[in-house]
């Protein structure tokens, strides 16, 4: 497995983030998923994200992403939330059709932490951890 670094600390996070249309309103096609990556891939430089896997429906986006641990996570969502909202209905007014108010995304979203060992491994590791010196 490969680490990133930075000059203090050594890490390996990733994120599993799935945003939903306003109403679950089926407005994503081909044409506006392949704009809302290109938004992605443009904001994402901005806070230390990289994007890794990236697919969608009617009415969703999954993206798998890696960040550092000084990623502003929340902000970024939103920056990137507001963004392609606002290009979207710019540059396909079709969209308002089924969306007529300002938002496009709903104000939810789903954010998981992904990669590594899972959480019972982890668990287990350190509670085994001083085992050894107890003789």
């Amino acid at each position: 497995m490969k680490f990133d670094t930075n000059k203090h600390s050594v890490f390996l996070l990733y994120y599993h983030l799935i945003l939903v249309t306003k109403y679950r309103r089926d407005v994503i096609d081909d044409r506006i998923a392949k704009r809302l990556k290109e938004i992605f891939e443009h904001i994402q430089a901005n806070y230390n994200i990289t994007m890794i896997e990236w697919n969608h429906d009617k009415d969703h986006i999954h993206v798998l992403f890696k960040a550092t641990p000084t990623t502003s996570l929340s902000k970024f969502i939103n920056a990137y939330k507001s963004a392609s909202s606002r290009l979207i209905k710019k540059e396909f007014p079709e969209v308002k059709q089924k969306l007529w108010k300002e938002y496009f995304w709903s104000r939810s979203y789903c954010l998981l932490t992904s990669g590594g060992a899972p959480v019972e491994v982890i668990k287990k590791y350190i509670e085994s951890q001083g085992e050894k010196r107890k003789c």
